[in-house]
């Protein structure tokens, strides 16, 4: 599942907080520093000091993180490298809740998977959502009624069951749902992320499947659109020797439903411009060099008053620039390299 788009396009002063934005794949697991610890990257806390997250360049790329870095290598600095906080959104959230709805129906035997039953799973998959996102509930801070609240409940309803117009869940059996993927590149690169649905045929045929609570691209922006799912079946193939018979971008905004039937070359172009793009960030991390790309996206960005583009300043970069990094003389900071 892919952060929605709808609303905000993106996820500080001085020092590295223990403050985390909803975004930290890139992170290897244990890199917060406990009070008590010496595992800060080689200095030794006092007893009593004030604790501060150990902070490690990346270390693998996910759909969300490349696109990021595509749109705005800044952008990427900040919800990776800084970790920044970012506000939650209204539809940003509500995607999540109709995920978890869709992801938790396939519970239930085929026979009872029906649109009634899905709307009833909302409240008690907004009760889980706000027990491990308590942040969520500021959303309606002020909305001591309920009015804003129940509008918004209502639109998820909608999308749930507008889902029923495009598939038939009484004739789907998931193989996986929420799926975790990872897997490393012969360059040492390591991918990741989280597949919605794999539903895999009698004949063996993969189909990898994305849920997305916008509307869908006008057929111009379709390619930037499949991009999350080429990765997605660019991991499969190099985890399983098996290129996806299929990929499926299901609309719930829109009511529509995108297909892609991906061949090797098409995962093997992907793979030759995340190797391009992973060159960018490395040498970004290692001189400190993050360009902003200004585009109209920058009217939803959380990070406004940290970027020179909007007159702020960036937080002290948490990373020492590696002597000698970046002298080749080809400016290729911030930039994707060739496809």
């Amino acid at each position: 599942m892919e952060t929605s788009t709808e609303g905000a396009a993106a996820d500080g002063g001085g020092e590295v907080t223990g403050t985390t934005a909803p975004m930290g794949d890139e992170y290897p697991a244990g890199a917060a520093v406990h009070a008590g610890s010496s595992e800060t990257g080689g200095a030794v806390l006092a007893e009593g000091a004030a604790v501060v997250p150990l902070v490690r360049a990346p270390s693998s790329l996910s759909p969300s993180r490349a696109s990021d870095f595509m749109q705005c290598p800044l952008l990427y600095r900040f919800r990776v490298i800084d970790r920044l906080p970012e506000k939650p959104s209204a539809a940003a959230t509500k995607g999540t809740l109709v995920h978890a709805v869709l992801e938790r129906l396939f519970d239930a035997p085929a026979a009872e998977r029906t649109a009634p039953r899905a709307k009833s799973l909302i409240p008690g998959q907004w009760d889980r959502l706000r027990e491990s996102r308590p942040e969520v509930v500021e959303l309606f801070a002020d909305d001591p009624e309920g009015e804003r609240l129940s509008a918004w409940m209502a639109e998820a309803e909608q999308l749930v069951e507008r889902w029923f117009g495009l598939e038939d869940p009484t004739r789907l059996e998931p193989a996986e749902r929420e799926l975790f993927v990872e897997a490393e590149l012969e360059s040492g690169l390591r991918l990741r992320g989280i597949i919605d649905r794999v539903d895999v045929a009698p004949t063996g045929e993969v189909r990898i499947v994305d849920y997305k609570t916008g509307k869908a691209p006008r057929p111009e922006y379709a390619e930037g659109a499949l991009f999350q799912m080429k990765f997605y079946a660019l991991v499969v193939w190099r985890l399983k020797g098996v290129v996806p018979r299929r990929l499926q971008l299901v609309y719930l905004g829109s009511g529509d439903v995108l297909t892609y039937d991906p061949v090797v070359a098409d995962l093997e172009r992907v793979e030759r411009k995340l190797l391009a793009l992973w060159e960018a960030i490395r040498l970004a991390t290692e001189t400190g060099d993050w360009r902003p790309r200004p585009t109209k996206l920058c009217g939803w960005c959380d990070h406004r008053e940290h970027c020179p583009e909007f007159g702020g300043t960036p937080p002290p970069y948490p990373l020492a620039p590696v002597a000698g990094a970046g002298e080749s003389g080809v400016d290729t900071q911030g930039r994707m390299g060739p496809d």
